[in-house]
């Protein structure tokens, strides 16, 4: 059966705009799987293949076969884009050419590895950041991807894995995709193919570089140990245990987007019929003190199905008038609910029945878990009436309701729950007053009514007398509510009887025909405050939901004009306390990480201010802490931290006048989303400072740079002249011991000037970008060697020790430049550590991270503790104050150059004594070597 409702017009025209947006798009199928060598790749080929000889135009823009030969056989026939050659770190990266693709503009492209992570100097540092432009500009896209590179499971195949990958794809961006193709292979098969070697496939003889032809991209290279790829992978990610967890993961997220799909197609076709395509549950939520029990039964029953759960309270205007105890118990079976992983909601309703199967129907829920009503009084049994429980099944009968029975209440339960009840009984006698008064002002307003009516009776015919006790209900209605709307009702009608109806001052009835208008009388007056009173009770939910709306958006409006932070806080604080009716305060991060409170305080006594701890742990956690919470629940303050999309910018602290605001999931959630926005908002503003600070630092760099290259230009000349000029006087044969003596010390300073500007000079060009890398292939022994000839003279007080193990790769690099690092840290070990000292120079490999670990050491004082990062700052000296002579710019060379050629620098104490400098340079991919005629 199926069971259409009203399409709302909002909606329709949604999803018009929806319709012609995605009618100008791209379409994206993603083949998705749980691992490589599933066959992603192969049935996106096959899928191709079959639309090209259909006539499609069909494009592979990176196609990653890993040297397949059953894959390469499907990219034959294809048309491929050449890959465009990006340098990198002096190695020439194949990329995804996204120009090239649309400049052709072909109606699909085949763009493998949607995840991956694009080399420096791309148009966009993600493939699938590529893929979306592609899809924007209208040209559909085949893509694939593992269950790993989700970004929300990455951290759960990593713990399963024990490998975390870098290369990650947003959730949204996979859940936008028009189709996912699930691509299944069991793990006992997917292991075969490992053995077989048809999953990595490795290179015949020596171990290359990964080959690309085209948009191809072909073998890789095993690893530097030596181990073939399948074999490692055999011992550590391809484990049964691992491939059987993450078929699974990627089985349920399938399974995820699938029921996402037929969710948006039933409410396009309007479908409110309840499909019982997944066996969730709702919970109904009663007054009852049972609730909580039938609470945690739907949670035991969720968990034994392993499905989702909904928990629901629907508030009618009646339970809306129960005391506030009861009220407040009632939301805390709410929020236990939440804290037992159910989607909760409150929700404002006439009726409990069209409300439930309403959620229901909107949420796909197929199972109603219901508490076991108290038997039915006996004037209803004998009336046959139903109750709400039978009225839910005749209404919905896709539905499977399931009641439960009430746990019996534990001693100390019981005991809670009679003082509960006290309290309820005292709270229901004063509403049972105030009903009583309202009841009595019905009463009232009808009676003056027929007293005003009696002496217009001869001017007014019985039918306008009826209109006034009609109005009169209305205001009831709209005043007093449903209950004396109907009291009015009825009174309306015996005064109208007994005053104006003949004979008068009697119940007695002269014409049979006025029973038809008495009927009539109180159908009318019944059916018109029953509207009145619904609409009344509907404005006011209206009004409520206005106010929260127009208070968001008035401080959204005027957090958008806070550009300091003191702003924010006092526009942030002024709104939420008016919001919950009692303080508000707002602690934000300063540049140390540390909570600083809000300057507003200290107005509060010392015993009302929030509690710092508190805060810091709900900002270290990022859970709400405090009132209504698991967490500190006996504090007076809820603490909520300010999520921003980076991090988190602060605590938001509450004292509410009443913790009911907390309790309600909507008031709740729109507390949660007040915190998002301040802390969108602090985080603006703080990036706006980070920015100012930074166009100062960018200018105050470039003025130091220009001051240092022009001091440096005019100060070589002079330092020339001065220098040649004491050469010349050394020379002269009559020149007295003494003389000569101060003739050589002035040589000896012009040199030391000439080598600080030289230095100012160096950094002033490399911050430039003025030097370009004169880069080639060199062994890394003659670049250690030359420069230890520079310093030979000076070396002569000390101990060296090489230690550069034979066979070590070439590597891509500037001599010069490299021979000028190595003298600065020589000549800095020289001057900081006294004769007789040992210096070391070793090399090794560290094949994992791809690098060449070059390390100057010696024995000396070692380096300031805490500073040894400090140290390759410009101008920055391991002494303060000493009569070692120097500016502090030669480790900042060092860096400098180091970082040109794509590698690190770093110092560090060790242990025994002495400093080391560690400088760490990328292997790169040398040119083979001819093999001469006679060697082997």
């Amino acid at each position: 059966m199926s069971i259409e409702k009203r399409p709302d017009p909002d909606e329709l025209l949604a999803q018009i705009r929806e319709q012609e947006s995605a009618e100008q798009r791209g379409r994206l199928r993603i083949y998705f799987g749980s691992s490589a060598g599933v066959g992603k790749t192969f049935a996106m080929l096959q899928a191709a293949r079959k639309l090209q000889a259909d006539g499609l135009d069909v494009l592979a823009g990176v196609v990653v076969t890993h040297g397949r030969s059953e894959t390469q056989a499907l990219l034959d026939g294809l048309p491929v884009l050449p890959l465009r050659e990006l340098e990198y770190r002096g190695r020439k990266l194949p990329e995804f050419d996204l120009d090239g693709v649309l400049e052709r503009r072909p109606a699909l492209v085949l763009v493998d590895e949607l995840a991956h992570a694009n080399a420096p100097g791309s148009r966009h540092p993600k493939r699938w950041q590529d893929v979306e432009e592609l899809l924007s500009r209208g040209i559909n896209v085949y893509s694939t991807l593992n269950v790993q590179h989700l970004e929300s499971l990455n951290d759960v195949v990593g713990g399963i894995t024990g490998v975390r990958v870098q290369e990650t794809l947003p959730d949204t961006f996979f859940d936008r995709a028009d189709e996912v193709v699930m691509v299944d292979t069991p793990a006992d098969e997917l292991l075969a193919r490992l053995a077989a070697g048809k999953v990595y496939v490795e290179p015949p003889g020596r171990a290359g570089s990964p080959t690309a032809r085209g948009g191809v991209v072909g073998l890789g290279r095993p690893g530097a140990d030596g181990v073939p790829h399948a074999q490692r992978a055999a011992q550590n990610f391809f484990r049964k245990g691992n491939l059987m967890a993450l078929r699974e993961l990627a089985l349920r997220r399938t399974a995820d987007r699938v029921e996402d799909d037929v969710q948006a197609w039933r409410s396009n076709q309007r479908v409110a019929q309840v499909w019982k395509t997944e066996a969730a549950i709702l919970c109904a939520i009663g007054p009852s003190p049972a609730a909580e029990s039938v609470l945690r039964s739907a949670a035991q029953l969720a968990q034994q199905l392993n499905v989702s759960w909904h928990a629901v309270y629907v508030e009618t205007p009646t339970l809306r008038r129960l005391p506030d105890a009861q009220r407040d118990r009632i939301l805390r079976v709410v929020r236990l609910a939440h804290e037992l992983g159910a989607q909760t909601a409150v929700l404002n309703a006439q009726d409990l029945t069209p409300a439930l199967l309403a959620y229901a129907r909107e949420h796909n829920l197929s199972k109603l878990v219901l508490g076991r009503s108290q038997p039915a009084p006996a004037w209803r049994r004998w009336l046959r009436s139903s109750t709400w429980q039978q009225a839910l099944a005749e209404e919905g009968p896709e539905l499977d309701l399931i009641t439960v029975a009430a746990a019996p209440l534990q001693p100390t339960r019981r005991a809670q729950a009679n003082e509960l009840q006290t309290q309820e009984h005292e709270a229901r006698e004063l509403q049972w007053q105030r009903l009583a008064g309202r009841y009595g002002l019905s009463g009232l307003a009808c009676t003056a009514t027929a007293l005003l009516s009696w002496p217009l009776q001869q001017a007014l015919d019985q039918s306008n007398i009826v209109m006034l006790f009609l109005l009169t209900v209305v205001g009831v209605a709209l005043r007093l509510g449903r209950g004396p709307a109907v009291l009015a009702s009825f009174l309306s009608v015996g005064l109208f009887d007994f005053f104006f109806v003949q004979p008068r001052l009697s119940f007695a009835v002269s014409d049979v025909q006025y029973l038809l208008t008495f009927a009539v009388m109180l159908a009318v007056g019944l059916i018109i405050g029953q509207l009145t009173a619904g609409l009344r009770y509907q404005a006011q939910l209206s009004t409520e939901r206005e106010a929260r709306s127009r208070s968001l958006f008035e401080l959204t409006s005027d957090l958008a004009g806070a550009l300091q932070t003191e702003a924010v806080l006092q526009v942030a604080e002024a709104a939420l306390a008016e919001e919950v009716h009692g303080e508000a305060l707002l602690y934000v991060l300063d540049l140390k990480d540390a909570l600083q409170p809000s300057p507003r305080q200290d107005s509060l006594a010392a015993g009302e201010q929030p509690d710092a701890g508190t805060a810091r742990w709900a900002l270290d956690h990022g859970q709400a802490a405090g009132l209504s919470t698991d967490t500190l629940a006996g504090s007076a303050w809820f603490y909520l931290p300010l999520q921003a999309p980076m991090r988190t910018r602060g605590v938001l602290a509450l004292k509410p006048k009443s913790s009911r605001s907390l309790m309600l999931p909507e008031l709740r959630a729109q507390l949660e989303t007040y915190a998002r926005i301040i802390g969108q908002a602090l985080e603006r503003v703080h990036y706006v400072e980070v920015a100012q600070e930074a166009l100062v630092h960018i200018e105050g760099e470039r003025l130091r740079n220009s001051l240092l290259s022009a001091l440096s230009h005019d100060l070589r000349t002079p330092l020339a002249g001065l220098y040649g000029l004491a050469q010349t006087l050394d020379r002269t044969p009559e020149l007295p011991p003494q003389a000569r003596e101060l003739s050589a010390a002035l040589q000896q300073q012009a040199q030391r000037i000439s080598a600080m500007v030289n230095n100012l000079l160096d950094m002033a060009r490399l911050q430039s970008g003025a030097v370009r890398l004169n880069r080639q292939w060199q062994p890394i022994e003659e670049v250690v060697g030359t420069a230890l000839q520079s310093l030979q003279p000076a070396l002569s007080s000390h101990h060296l020790q090489l230690q550069i193990p034979p066979g070590l790769p070439l590597l891509h690099l500037d001599a010069a430049l490299m021979e000028r690092v190595l003298g600065n840290l020589l000549e800095n070990a020289l001057k900081y550590t006294p004769s007789g000292s040992t210096l070391s120079i070793s090399a090794e490999l560290a094949p994992a991270a791809g690098q060449l670990k070059l390390r100057v050491s010696d024995n000396g004082p070692g380096l300031p503790p805490g500073r040894e990062e400090q140290l390759f700052a410009k101008f920055s000296r391991g002494e303060r104050e000493s009569s070692t002579p120097g500016v502090g710019l030669g480790l900042a060379i060092c860096r400098a150059i180091v970082q040109a050629h794509g590698g690190e620098i770093h110092a560090e104490n060790l242990p025994g004594g002495g400093a080391s400098f560690v400088i760490s340079l990328p292997l790169g991919d040398p040119p083979a070597l001819p093999v001469l005629e006679g060697e082997s």
